[in-house]
């Protein structure tokens, strides 16, 4: 895939091999940040994200007591920049042994 950015062309590659079932339609692009995930039942949690894409994002979770079910939804904000973050609404859509995947809502707005 392609992308003119500022006069530069740029050819986005997943970070990892695909494979015939990986059905990710957004390219993956590896970045740790801080982000405050609030569920309504669980509560508040500040988690590191492995890597963000057009859909979405994967937060790590170690030994926090984050269990939510496939479906959720969550309100993230990424922590420590400048100025406060837009808080966007999510649904957790993958659950793996070492975090969730978080989609963006098409259905909020």
């Amino acid at each position: 895939e392609m992308r003119e950015v500022t006069g530069v062309q740029t050819c986005a590659l997943p970070i990892s091999q695909m494979d015939g079932n990986d059905r990710r339609e957004h390219i993956r692009t590896a970045m740790s940040a801080k982000v405050k995930v609030v569920h309504e039942e669980l509560g508040e949690f500040i988690f590191s994200t492995r890597d963000i894409s057009d859909g979405g994002v994967f937060i790590v979770v170690d030994t926090e007591p984050f269990a939510p079910n496939l479906g959720d939804t969550v309100t993230v904000q990424v922590q420590g920049l400048p100025v406060p973050a837009p808080i966007l609404e999510m649904v957790v859509v993958r659950k793996t042994n070492d975090g969730y995947g978080l989609q963006f809502d098409q259905n909020g707005d």
